[in-house]
């Protein structure tokens, strides 16, 4: 088995039906792009991968994305639309010389798993193929391209729904647009595509008839899920595919030992992580890379924002946010809570209606809070950043604390309190 693989990711398309100005890979789920789904799915396989992505419409956006993110990933212009087979075209100079397996797939199905695509080159090795194609089966196959097989099992086409017989329409089994390929046997394929067809456009899918006639071995791996290539286009696709994600990863987590109260109002981004015993409340949203240890309680009604880590035993209440926050085990966090950019430590009570004030609106500068263990938060209280609180320090309820509290102390930072008797009469012209 090789050590090394390279992919290429179709991106350029627009996405019109999106009906978006951001070009349809950077679309979010979980607050990650659909490509970055795509990428790390890739980047997850146990090769050495690099990652060519055919960028066109709004290509800069994608680029400075993928510059920031993604070290192993260049880029490669489709200046224009002239079909799928063209737009694997434009990374042949990116490949030059190299002879090692090539996957192909697209940067807009952020269902495809690591694990699929490792079965995936594993049946290609296995079959000592040229060339495998990722099929899938539908009961209702319409629209889809179909995969044809000879009497040897062998991929001998793929016959899109327009140009299907009634007898070709009756297969269920159908095209991912996800490949496998010996670069070395196939690669020429891409400067003999021909684009003789109603779209003038050179299709990726021809590649196995090319195969065929050069007498090269095309299987098709079936995979199991279907879901797993569903593509988005549209608006609706990207709801359909958030709950598909999210449902996934909530049996994923039920099977590990986690309580989810209700699948339905509950999203917690496959990027975090939770132990077992630990109990997630209805209408929870986590969102971003989390971790949470076992035996927690979080909400209901709770926003866990990303960067977050939560130690074992803590309870995050009802209504309460939290964004980069580091706390430590068997602490409360209780309701109507905001917590960012804290570290906070073991059996600390935040009581309710705290607020970290972290954000400075004119630099627009984030600063950091530190409070110490068995510290006690008093309900509807301010920690201005950044602020360090020592062990057992205990703020009165109602204080806005702009200054560090040492261990041990109590502090209090509110007005006295003041009576004016009768005002309320007064008020009413009573006597």
């Amino acid at each position: 088995m090789d050590s090394e693989i390279k992919a290429i990711v179709l991106a350029a398309g627009k996405g019109t039906r999106m009906k978006s100005s951001l070009v349809k890979v950077l679309h979010e789920i979980f607050s990650k792009p659909l490509l970055a789904w795509v990428l790390d799915a890739l980047n997850n396989l146990p090769y050495k991968t690099e990652n060519i992505v055919i960028v066109g419409h709004c290509a800069q956006a994608v680029e400075e994305y993928l510059e920031k993110n993604y070290q192993n990933a260049k880029t490669a212009t489709q200046k224009e639309q002239l079909g799928t087979g063209h737009a694997v075209a434009q990374a042949l100079p990116l490949l030059e010389g190299y002879d090692g397996k090539v996957i192909i797939t697209c940067g807009d199905t952020p269902l495809l798993t690591t694990k699929t695509l490792n079965e995936f080159i594993q049946y290609h090795d296995e079959n000592k193929s040229d060339l495998t194609v990722m099929t899938t089966k539908f009961e209702n196959p319409f629209g889809y391209g179909r995969i044809i097989r000879d009497k040897n099992n062998q991929v001998e086409k793929i016959v899109e729904q327009k140009d299907a017989t009634e007898e070709e329409k009756l297969v269920d089994e159908v095209n991912t647009g996800v490949y496998c390929l010996e670069w070395s046997k196939i690669k020429q394929a891409f400067s003999e595509l021909k684009n003789n067809n109603a779209q003038g456009e050179y299709y990726l899918t021809d590649i196995v008839k090319w195969a065929n006639e050069k007498s090269l071995k095309v299987a098709g791996f079936v995979a199991k899920d279907s879901s797993e290539i569903y593509g988005i286009n549209s608006r609706q696709n990207l709801e359909i595919a958030t709950k598909i994600m999210k449902d996934r990863y909530l049996d994923e987590l039920m099977t590990q030992g986690v309580t989810i109260v209700d699948r339905a109002t509950t999203f917690i981004s496959p990027e975090t992580t939770i132990g077992e015993d630990t109990i997630i409340y209805p209408n929870t949203y986590i969102n971003g890379k989390n971790e949470i240890a076992k035996n927690c309680k979080v909400g209901p009604m709770t926003h866990i924002r990303g960067n977050c880590s939560i130690a074992e035993g803590c309870k995050i209440g009802n209504f309460v946010e939290l964004k980069n926050a580091k706390i430590a085990k068997k602490t409360n966090v209780c309701h109507l809570t905001y917590v960012g950019d804290a570290n906070i430590g073991e059996h600390v009570n935040i009581g309710a209606g705290t607020i970290f004030a972290n954000y400075n609106s004119i630099t627009k500068e984030k600063k950091s809070s530190t409070l110490g263990n068995n510290v006690s938060i008093g309900s509807n209280t301010v920690i201005v950043a950044p602020c360090v609180l020592g062990e057992n320090a205990f703020v009165g309820a109602g204080s806005v604390i702009t200054k560090d509290v040492e261990k041990d102390a109590l502090a209090i930072c509110r007005n006295v309190q003041k009576e004016y008797k009768n005002w309320v009469k007064l008020k009413k012209g009573e006597n």
